[in-house]
């Protein structure tokens, strides 16, 4: 399969994940301003979620676009990646309505521990699919990035399951913070190539 289709593919399927999460967020009834303000923890998680599924189309797209290779593997980790993005609407909406509470914080932190993981095997398999390919390799490094990230998934997502919801949710919003500044990896592989 040609990796064209691939990355067309994941694209849809990210952009029905955020117009999912958009559409969850319902209108007041009200017309002035104070009206909005019931709805700030809504937004709030709209908002992280975003720059989650975005940090994940992003490096996504620098993956794809240094691999050279699609392999059976590859696809079914694909696959893998998506579904657990494709429940952030759900956890992103039961955590934001019930104003951040225990068991909401915990399942957000959960799936986006596992999406993590997701991404990963996702990783580790388009690295499989190009072994003579130094250059792929030397760009992920060590991905202190990565890891440290389950780690913090992990952090945030037990402090909400011992009773501390807030700070398991700070830490989230931490790691978010964190992806915001850009992943150059990939790009170097494709600037070393010439692409």
């Amino acid at each position: 399969m040609h990796k064209g289709r691939l990355e067309a593919f994941t694209d849809g399927v990210m952009a029905i994940i955020l117009t999912i999460m958009v559409l969850e967020m319902k209108v007041p009834h009200g017309e002035t301003l104070s009206a909005l303000l019931p709805l700030w923890p809504v937004f709030l998680s709209y908002i992280l979620s975003f720059i989650y599924v975005g940090t994940y189309w992003t490096n996504h797209h620098h993956l794809l676009q240094a691999s050279e290779r699609v392999t059976g593997g590859v696809l079914m980790a694909n696959l893998n990646l998506l579904f657990w993005l494709s429940l952030l609407p759900f956890s992103t909406g039961w955590m934001g309505e019930n104003h951040f509470a225990q068991a909401p914080v915990a399942l957000y932190g959960l799936n986006l521990m596992l999406s993590a993981v997701a991404y990963y095997i996702l990783q580790s398999v388009v690295t499989s699919a190009h072994r003579d390919h130094s250059l792929f390799r030397e760009a992920l490094g060590r991905d202190l990035k990565g890891k440290g990230s389950l780690v913090a998934y992990t952090l945030g997502t037990l402090l909400a399951l011992l009773g501390y919801p807030l700070a398991g949710f700070g830490v989230l919003v931490a790691v978010a913070l964190m992806w915001l500044v850009p992943d150059r990896r990939m790009e170097q592989v494709m600037d070393r190539r010439g692409r």
